[in-house]
């Protein structure tokens, strides 16, 4: 693989082709990954943005600091299955619920929000009462989340 430099020694290789999951309309699931607000550790998105790739998904990695409506207005462009947020910074029960609202506001409540950090047990159960489809904490496994994301996909069915 030859590099240009860009990202030097660290290139990422091609993803694994014979991995590539299919919704029930065998389309490759599409997943936007996000950093919201001023949480700028980053490090566990990369590599849950890195796992799905390599499973044979597509991601779009929107970088730190978004807004929830630079989320939405990305996801909606992108035409994705699945949001998924990383957040450490305790602003969860304000974050998701301003995603779901604009998701509903442009008429796109079939995209499902997923979100991964730290996030307290009770809090995890408002969320999934608000909309959220699934919570991941910080110490699930890569190979965890990529079977999260497929089985929540498939169960959707059809867009």
């Amino acid at each position: 693989m030859e590099n240009d430099g860009a990202l030097g020694d660290r290139a990422l290789p091609p993803a694994r082709k014979e991995n590539i999951p299919m919704t029930t309309e065998s389309k490759v699931i599409r997943v936007l990954v996000a950093k919201v607000g001023l949480d700028g550790h980053d490090r566990g998105v990369k590599i849950v943005a890195r796992t799905l790739r390599d499973a044979g998904m597509e991601v779009i990695y929107t970088g730190l600091h978004r807004t929830p409506e630079e989320v939405v207005d990305a996801a909606v462009q992108e035409d994705v299955d699945v949001i998924g947020i990383s957040i450490l910074s305790g602003a969860h029960m304000t974050v998701f619920p301003r995603l779901l609202k604009l998701l509903d506001e442009r008429g796109a409540k079939d995209i499902m929000v997923v979100g991964g950090g730290v996030i307290p047990d009770d809090e995890v159960i408002q969320l999934k009462n608000l909309g959220v489809k699934e919570i991941m904490l910080q110490d699930t496994p890569p190979d965890s989340i990529v079977a999260m994301i497929r089985r929540i996909v498939v169960e959707r069915g059809p867009r």
